[in-house]
Order: structure tokens, then sequence, then C-alpha cells
């Protein structure tokens, strides 16, 4: 609002002098300026935003760490926390799975506890996946050599796809 309100004033009083001031048509000098003053309002603004961003992804009050790998036609889901536990997630076959939860459903379901904090690290073994549970708003992408992290808190009991 300040910036706006600011050339449009500037604006208005090149308008309304009917050229007495030659120099404000030519000025580098206020150019620098009304190009400046924004650019510095702009860093005051992004520099709280940043650091509220890195202390939102940032929480170090996790109960679980589970790492998801996400592979050609399968995920590969590790809990390392208090034992080492390993297994992979495949698709059921078509004459297992119900209409329901037609092409959603998996032989080994990830297991989480209720009421606690979840951080996920999220990577893949050959192409770009996207590990997202559409109900709690979550999606983060799976980047061959590279390792996304998201925590997301576990409030209700259920069965999430």
């Amino acid at each position: 609002i300040m910036i706006t309100i600011i050339v449009g004033y500037s604006l208005n009083y090149i308008m309304m002098i009917k050229f007495k001031n030659r120099n404000m048509l030519h000025g580098h000098l206020i150019e620098t300026i009304w190009t400046m003053i924004p650019a510095i309002t702009l860093i005051f603004i992004a520099l709280p935003s940043l650091r509220l961003l890195y202390m939102l992804d940032d929480s170090n009050n996790t109960l679980i760490t589970i790492k998801s790998i996400g592979r050609q036609w399968y995920w590969s889901y590790e809990y390392s926390d208090f034992i080492n536990i390993e297994f992979d997630a495949y698709m059921l076959p078509e004459e297992q799975q119900s209409n329901k939860f037609r092409l959603l459903d998996v032989d080994n379901r990830t297991l989480v506890p209720m009421n606690s904090e979840i951080r996920m690290l999220t990577s893949a073994s050959d192409v770009l996946h996207s590990w997202t549970i559409p109900s709690m708003g979550i999606k983060v992408d799976a980047t061959p050599g590279r390792l996304n992290q998201s925590t997301f808190p576990i409030n209700r009991p259920g069965l999430y796809f």
C-alpha cells in the first residue's frame, strides 16, 4: 500500500506541474530512489518470512522418522529410530483389490502412532515420484539424489491412502 501511494503521488505530481520542473523527467536520482525503496521494503518483509518458514520445517519434537524411497513400481520404507525395520509396499494385485480401494491399497501398510509428530524423509531411486496423503494435505516430491523432509501430525486414527 505504501509503495502504491508513493508511486501514485509521484505520477500525479509530475502530471500536474505542466513540465515546470524538467529535472523530474530525466532524473536518474529519483528513479534510483523509487527503485531502491520498494526493494528494501521487500527485503524487510522477506527476512522474517524466511525465518518462519525455516522454523516450521525444522521440528525437533518428532516421535518417529520414516524414510520412504520411491522405486519403479513400489515404495520402500525404513524405520531407523529404534530398530532397523525395512519393508517394501507393493500395490495389491487386481483380484485382491476391493472396488472401494482400487489401485490404492498395498500389501504392507505403514503404521504410525496416533497423537504424534512424524518426520517423513523421501527420496527416489530412479525417477521422480510423489509421496502424498491427500486427506491430510501432505505432498512431498521424491527426487533421485535428493532427500526431502516433511513433518506432519497424526491426530486421529484411521486408514490413510
